[in-house]
């Protein structure tokens, strides 16, 4: 598994493409005219008409049908520009409420990636905030992508180990717990997105997670049990799980990604109790264990790949599973 991503379909079909005007009356008169002539040989046929009368006369009833059929054919023509205008018009109203979306998301955007750069954690937790937000109400899936990918590029920023608690760095050690709980922000709106059913306001399942090299610490914790992994692709490689932990808990994965590869476990949790794998690729490829713990209890389908169980063990699988070992 790569951190990078092709192209999505951008925009959900939201641009503008109209037939020109011209275009769009010819064909909706050729097609009109033609209706008019299958109805006119359809009724000949049915009434098994034979042949007209070169001797009758134009009387006025006739005349006055004739004259009631050319408005009704002028108001259909008129009828049909009407449409053809309204159908432009509504188009063009779509394609310009869609663009002022986009544009009040930019500028939205713009302002909440200042507010995640800013010195102040409590500045940069509004951001955050801001950020999820801005993924929730994004115009097209590409727009949320990118909110997500800025939270996820936030967490990948190195950050200061815990100086301890002595009181010659009480300072540093308020700014690295206030940092930390930026941090964790993220990881619990992460987790509590991917729990929403996709489809759903507020779902971010079906977009991709790129945690490549983040460190989940002591007291963090990522929370996706029951959520579906469809498609989507997940990033642990070279992940440090050094007290914290991710719950993959009766998760399901169906055509979706997860890597572990490379990752470190030295006291970190990963748990898929009760998990369904259908089609889905969990990897743990060069992963490391030292106190770690890694528990596939009640999972069900196909053994994840790449799996290697250390000296001692700390992975749990199903007993039908095949086990690959160093």
């Amino acid at each position: 598994m790569t951190a990078n991503r092709g192209p999505r379909a951008a925009t959900d079909g939201r641009e503008l493409r109209l037939w020109k005007a011209g275009w769009a009356l010819t064909v909706i008169f050729t097609a009109a005219i033609l209706a008019a002539g299958s109805v006119f040989y359809g009724l000949v046929y049915l009434l098994d008409f034979q042949e007209v009368d070169t001797t009758a006369k134009l009387d006025a009833k006739t005349l006055f049908d004739m004259v009631k059929l050319s408005f009704g054919v002028v108001a259909g023509a008129g009828a049909l520009v009407a449409l053809v205008v309204a159908y432009r018009r509504q188009r063009v109203d779509e394609a310009g409420a869609y663009r002022e979306a986009t544009r009040l998301h930019t500028e939205r955007f713009s302002k909440a990636v200042e507010q995640l750069g800013a010195d102040s954690p409590a500045v940069q937790l509004g951001g955050v905030h801001a950020l999820a937000n801005l993924a929730d109400d994004a115009p097209d899936d590409n727009l949320r992508q990118t909110c997500i990918d800025v939270l996820c590029a936030y967490l990948q920023l190195p950050f200061t180990p815990d100086p301890g608690d002595d009181p010659a760095h009480q300072l540093e050690r308020h700014r690295y717990l206030a940092l930390r709980k930026v941090r964790h922000t993220i990881l619990r709106l992460i987790g509590d997105h991917y729990r929403r059913p996709r489809g759903t306001h507020r779902s971010w399942q079906g977009c991709d997670l790129d945690l490549t090299g983040v460190t989940i610490d002591g007291g963090s914790f990522m929370d996706f049990s029951g959520a579906s992994f469809s498609g989507s692709r997940v990033s642990f490689v070279l992940a440090s799980f050094s007290g914290g932990g991710v719950s993959f808990d009766r998760a399901s994965f169906s055509g979706g990604e997860v890597a572990f590869n490379s990752a470190s476990f030295s006291g970190g949790m990963v748990f898929f109790t009760g998990a369904s794998f259908s089609g889905g690729r969990v990897t743990f490829g060069g992963a490391s264990f030292s106190g770690g713990r890694v528990t596939f209890e009640d999972a069900t389908g196909s053994s994840p790949q790449g799996l290697r169980i250390p000296a001692a063990p700390t992975v749990t699988l199903p007993p039908a599973w095949q086990l690959t070992n160093p």
